[in-house]
């Protein structure tokens, strides 16, 4: 049978789509094994990746592979210490083989492999290869079924052939998206320990982003908004520097000539403002097409209580002189901080000398600026 005959009669092409649909998305491995062993007319299926220093991630296998917890380290053991993965690699990478390729039935028999592992699993004949994979791994491919079943043949060999480098181009594939979802996940959790709400918009002003700190930045203060999905400001006119702001800011990353991000200011009743910047954000290139250009918005209230347990643990204060500490780090005297926490002048000053000392400052306003940086402002998540 030709190759493309095969390719669609076997059941592989849809096979080969759906590796690489579960490339794109690892909620779809589950399952992947069984479809293998299904095609192959095979009882059980193990894809697995062999490392350094005899470890073994097992990618997925067939139901039936799966043991007790209580015999978690036996099964991790053989899985190790696998015949077939160690005779394959002398037979060569990428190579289809069946167990009749590797070892004698009479050596097989006697093997503790065979007789501590396969039996206990009902397999008997093997089907697979062993294959390169990320940072040094062996990438391993095995289909088996009892004994009764009988041997692979010359169909299977070559429907393993054609299946072979698409699942190792999807576990490539996998393995890149998920390097890329790890290095998005760290740059989300980073933005979301700013002390600084952090925005991405695009030109129009829709939200594509937001942190931790800007979402509830945009609970708490109502001179903000986002209205149909658009950052907003309350009072029109800074509305309309705002997105005159969002527009150039755009612009400039997406390499057009127009003035770049600035600050804005945005009053609170009885409060200090709000201060709102905005910078370019440019697009990444790429084969598949460019980004769109989008625009960083930084939200900072300069009245957001600082994190005092943080402050106290990174510096020995005590329980009262966190609470002086904090006060300081957001700029308040200390007249005004004894009447907050109810003490008399003397009693903050007292602490203000043991805060100096402690934080190795030798005035007021140095250790004031060195708390208001040292940590973020306090987050409820």
């Amino acid at each position: 049978m030709p190759s493309e005959d095969l390719y669609e009669a076997s059941g592989v092409s849809g096979l080969i789509a759906h590796l690489y649909d579960a490339a794109l998305d690892d909620a779809l491995w589950a399952g992947t094994a069984t479809r293998i062993a299904e095609t192959f007319g095979s009882t059980s299926t193990v894809l697995k990746l062999h490392g350094q220093g005899a470890r073994v991630n097992l990618l997925e296998c067939t139901g039936n592979l799966i043991v007790s917890e209580r015999e978690q380290a036996w099964a991790d053991d053989w899985h190790r210490r696998d015949l077939w993965v160690e005779r394959s690699l002398a037979h060569g990478m990428s190579q289809i083989i069946t167990d009749e390729d590797l070892v004698t039935r009479e050596e097989q028999a006697r093997s503790g492999f065979y007789q501590e592992w396969l039996r206990h699993l009902d397999i008997h004949h093997m089907l697979g290869a062993v294959f390169p994979a990320a940072e040094g791994a062996v990438g391993v491919l095995g289909v088996h079924r009892p004994r009764e079943a009988g041997a692979y043949g010359a169909l299977e060999r070559r429907q393993a052939a054609l299946l072979l480098p698409h699942l190792q181009r999807a576990l490539r594939l996998g393995q890149r998206f998920a390097a890329a979802a790890q290095h998005y996940a760290a740059a989300a959790q980073a933005l979301d320990r700013l002390d600084t709400g952090v925005l991405v918009v695009d030109g129009a002003g829709a939200v594509l982003h937001a942190s931790r700190m800007a979402e509830r930045l945009l609970r708490e203060n109502a001179e903000l908004a986002v209205v149909q999905g658009r950052l907003a400001v309350r009072r029109p006119a800074l509305h309309e520097k705002l997105s005159s702001l969002v527009r150039g800011a755009c612009d400039t990353a997406g390499d057009r000539i127009a003035r770049p991000g600035a600050a804005l200011p945005v009053p609170r009743p009885d409060r200090t403002p709000l201060t709102l910047e905005v910078a370019p954000l440019r697009p990444s290139g790429s084969v598949f097409g460019a980004q769109q250009p989008a625009v960083l918005v930084f939200i900072k209230d300069p009245e957001a209580p600082i994190a005092v347990a943080r402050l106290r643990d990174l510096f020995g204060l005590t329980r009262a002189e966190g609470a002086v500490a904090a006060a300081l780090g957001r700029g308040s005297a200390l007249d005004e901080i004894a009447d907050d926490l109810g003490v008399g002048p003397a009693t903050v000053r007292s602490h203000l000398k043991r805060i100096l000392a402690k934080t190795g400052t030798h005035r007021q306003a140095e250790a004031a600026a060195l708390l208001a940086r040292s940590v973020a402002t306090y987050s409820d998540h």
